[in-house]
C-alpha cells in the first residue's frame, strides 16, 4: 500500500489558506480517481482506493499542522508501512507559486508539519513540495501562509492540482521525474495560452449590423458654398437663414 498524506489545518477558517495546499492536492486526487468516501480514523480523514492497480490510502490529518505526525504514524503502524511507503504533500515558501519538487528524505526547512512527521515516522519518505512563493520579508510570512489564495492564483493553482491528480498513478510506479515534467508542462501550457490570448490582434470595433454600404450612405458629402454650383443650389432649395 502507498499512503499519500496532504498537510493542512482542519476547519472552514483555514480551507483556502496557502498552508492548506496539501489538503487541496489530496482532495483533487480523490475527486479525479476511484476512491471510496471519506471516513474518520487515525485522527484524520481517510479514503481508500487504487491508482494504477495499487492500493492507496489518502489521509488528511485533523490534528492541526504541528501535530501531523501523530496521525500519519498511527496509520502507518496500523498498515505496517515503512517510510518508503509514504508520500507527503505540503506547501513550500521557497518555491515560486505553482512550481513543484519531489524527493526522498531531507530536512523540514522550518515547516512544522514536516518536523512532526520526521519525529514520528522517520525521514526517508517522499516529500512533494508545492510552491506558494515567499512574501519577501520574514515579518509577513505568517500572514502569507495563513492567508487565502487570491483569485489570480487560480490561473496556476487549478492546472497544477489537476495535473497532479491526473498523473497520481506515477507516484505508485516511482516515476517521480516524469510526474514533475507533467506538472511543469501543465503550468507552462497554461501560461503560453494566456500569453497567446494577450497577443491576439484586437479586431476593429464596428457597430453591430451596420455594413460598409450603410456607412457610405450615412456619410454626408461636402457641398460647395461659392461658385456657379452654389448659386444654382441656392435657387433650387432656397438660401437658409443664419
Amino acid at each position: 500500500m502507498l499512503l499519500i498524506a496532504g498537510l493542512g489545518n482542519p476547519g472552514a477558517k483555514y480551507r483556502y489558506n496557502r498552508h492548506n495546499i496539501g489538503f487541496m492536492a489530496i482532495d483533487a486526487i480523490h475527486r479525479r480517481n476511484s476512491f471510496g468516501p471519506w471516513s474518520k480514523k487515525f485522527k484524520a480523514e481517510i479514503a481508500e482506493g487504487e491508482l494504477d492497480g495499487q492500493k492507496v490510502l489518502l489521509i488528511k490529518p485533523q490534528t492541526f499542522m504541528n501535530l501531523s505526525g501523530e496521525s500519519v504514524s498511527e496509520a502507518m503502524r496500523f498498515y505496517k508501512l515503512e517510510p518508503a511507503d509514504l508520500v507527503v504533500v505540503y506547501d513550500e515558501l521557497d518555491l515560486a507559486p505553482g512550481r513543484a519538487r519531489l524527493k526522498t528524505g531531507g530536512g523540514h526547512g522550518g515547516h512544522n508539519g514536516i518536523r512532526s512527521i520526521d519525529a514520528h515516522c522517520g525521514r526517508e519518505y517522499r516529500r512533494l513540495r508545492l510552491g506558494i512563493g515567499h512574501p519577501g520579508v520574514k515579518e509577513l510570512v505568517q500572514s502569507h501562509v495563513l492567508g487565502d489564495f487570491a483569485k489570480v492564483d487560480q490561473t496556476w493553482l487549478e492546472p497544477l492540482l489537476d495535473a497532479l491528480a491526473d498523473n497520481a498513478g506515477m507516484l505508485t510506479r516511482g516515476e517521480d521525474s516524469q510526474l514533475m515534467n507533467k506538472m511543469a508542462l501543465a503550468l507552462d501550457g497554461k501560461a503560453e495560452l494566456k500569453k497567446a490570448e494577450a497577443e491576439k490582434p484586437k479586431q476593429e470595433n464596428r457597430p453591430s449590423g451596420q455594413s460598409h454600404i450603410h456607412k457610405a450612405r450615412d456619410h454626408k458629402p461636402k457641398l460647395p458654398t461659392t461658385g456657379p454650383m452654389a448659386e444654382m443650389l441656392k435657387k433650387m432649395f432656397g438660401a437658409k437663414d443664419d
